[in-house]
C-alpha cells in the first residue's frame, strides 16, 4: 500500500519538453491498446485545485494515515520509541500480533473500501484502452470504474500459498485480454479476500518467496508474464523511491535481457534524484513524466481520445 502524496510540484522547461516527447510515444501505445497499466494508491490523491472534485469522504485512506491510526490503537510509539509510526509494514505487524488478522483486515476494509468511490482520475483511466492492469491497491475502485463504463474486468488475486499450494488464476477466455474485457492482477491482494492482503513484514517475506515459485504456481499469471516481456508499462500512483515497488519491478523482469526490455513510463511530480539516475540515466529502465496526476491523466485522456 503506497502513500497518496503525488499532487502538486513544478517542472523545468527541459523536463516539460522531455515529457511532451514521452507523452507522444505513450499516447500512440495506449491508442493501439498495447500498454500495461500499473496502478498505485497515489491515484487516490486529492485534487490540488478547484477544477476537479474528490471528497475526502470517498477517498481511500492513505498509507501514512492508516499507519498512524493503527499505531495509536496499539501504542506502537510507546513500545518502539525510536522507530516512529510511518513504517506501515511494522505497524501492521504489531497490530496483527495484538488484535489478530481478522481485526487488521477489518481496519483495512474500513480505510479503503467501505463507502469509497472512484475518483475522476480512475474514471478517465477506465475509459482508456488498457487490456492488462497490475495493481498493489487493495480496494476495488478501479474495477468499479471499469464496470461503470461498460467493461467486464477479469480479476486475479494474489495467493499466499502458506499452507496449500494453489495455482494463480490466469485469464480464462479463448481470446486475448482486451480493453473491453481487461485482465486485472491484484498482486498485493484484495480487500474482500483477507488472506491475500500483503501488508505486514511477514506478508512481504512470503510475497518475495512466492515470486520465486515455479512457473505453474508463480503469483504472476503466465498471460501477464508474456505481455510484460512485450508491451510497455505505465506506472501511475507510485514513487519509485519505494523499495518494495522497485523489488517488484525488478522481479517481474528477472532474467529478461536488458536490451529486450519494453519501455516503461512513470508519472512522478518529483522523482528521487538517485532513482532517476539509476533507472533512467544509467540503465534506461524507465522514462519519467515529471507531472502531478491531476495534470497528467486529464491530458493523457484528452490526447488519446482526441477531445
Amino acid at each position: 500500500m503506497e502513500d497518496a502524496t503525488n499532487n502538486g510540484g513544478a517542472k523545468s522547461n527541459d523536463s516539460t519538453s522531455e515529457d511532451a516527447q514521452t507523452m507522444s510515444s505513450l499516447v500512440e501505445t495506449i491508442g493501439a491498446g498495447k500498454c500495461i497499466l500499473f496502478l498505485g494508491a497515489a491515484i487516490h490523491c486529492a485534487p490540488p485545485n478547484g477544477e476537479y472534485s474528490y471528497s475526502d469522504q470517498y477517498r481511500p485512506t492513505s498509507a501514512s494515515t492508516l499507519s498512524a491510526d493503527l499505531a495509536r490503537k496499539t501504542g506502537f510509539a510507546k513500545k518502539f520509541p525510536n522507530e516512529g509510526v510511518a513504517d506501515l509494514k511494522r505497524v501492521a505487524q504489531d497490530y496483527e500480533t495484538k488484535f489478530q488478522r481478522s481485526e487488521l483486515i477489518r481496519e483495512i476494509k474500513t480505510a479503503v473500501h467501505v463507502g469509497k468511490k472512484p475518483s475522476p482520475l480512475l474514471q478517465m483511466l477506465a475509459e482508456l484502452d488498457f487490456p492488462l492492469v497490475i495493481t498493489t491497491n487493495y480496494d476495488q475502485l478501479f474495477e468499479d470504474a471499469l464496470r461503470a463504463v461498460g467493461k467486464k474486468p477479469y480479476v486475479s488475486v494474489f495467493k499466499k500459498n502458506e499452507e496449500v499450494e494453489k495455482m494463480t488464476d490466469d485469464y480464462p477466455f479463448d481470446e486475448d485480454p482486451s480493453a473491453n474485457r481487461p485482465f486485472i492482477l491484484k498482486i498485493h491482494g484484495d480487500v474482500l479476500e483477507g488472506s491475500s492482503i500483503v501488508i505486514t513484514d511477514e506478508d512481504y517475506i512470503q510475497f518475495v518467496l512466492r515470486m520465486g515459485d515455479k512457473q505453474e504456481y508463480h503469483p504472476v499469471p503466465e498471460t501477464m508474464r508474456f505481455y510484460l516481456k512485450k508491451w510497455p508499462t505505465l506506472f501511475v500512483g507510485y514513487s519509485l523511491r519505494d523499495y518494495n515497488l522497485r523489488l517488484l519491478f525488478k522481479t517481474l523482469r528477472w532474467k529478461i535481457d536488458r536490451g529486450g526490455f519494453p519501455l516503461a513510463y512513470s508519472v512522478d511530480r518529483s522523482p528521487d534524484p538517485l532513482v532517476f539516475d539509476v533507472y533512467f540515466q544509467q540503465r534506461r529502465y524507465i522514462n519519467f513524466l515529471v507531472q502531478d496526476l491531476w495534470t497528467f491523466i486529464p491530458e493523457l485522456h484528452k490526447q488519446v481520445k482526441g477531445s
